[in-house]
């Protein structure tokens, strides 16, 4: 199996976004991750959908992996850049980051 460069996880439950705006993010991230080209090749980004990640509050959340980099309040323009800015071109949207997972010691 060819590895990912990245493993996106977008909350689609109902507690921290009672619209459930999640699913349609989630639909949203296919057609980004097709259109900019991210499915295959070195860049190739894993998609998945948790129906929690414990935040309850501020949703939709998108977390990015390996640099552990939450996303809070996401919307549909915001997932554009989150896909673009992030995932395409390795820039993080800080504006939008709410957490960060610690950085493993060397």
């Amino acid at each position: 199996m060819e590895p990912y460069a990245r493993h996106v996880l977008v909350c689609t439950g109902g507690y921290c976004s009672p619209n459930r705006e999640g699913r349609a993010l989630y639909a949203q991230l296919a057609r980004l991750l097709q259109r900019e080209s991210l499915l295959f090749g070195p860049r190739r980004v894993k998609r998945g959908e948790t129906p929690c990640l414990g935040v309850c509050a501020g949703g939709p959340i998108v977390v990015v992996y390996p640099e552990g980099i939450w996303y809070a309040g996401v919307t549909p323009a915001l997932m554009e850049r989150i896909v673009v800015e992030h995932l395409r071109d390795g820039r993080v949207v800080e504006e939008a980051v709410f957490h960060r997972l610690a950085t493993p010691p060397a």
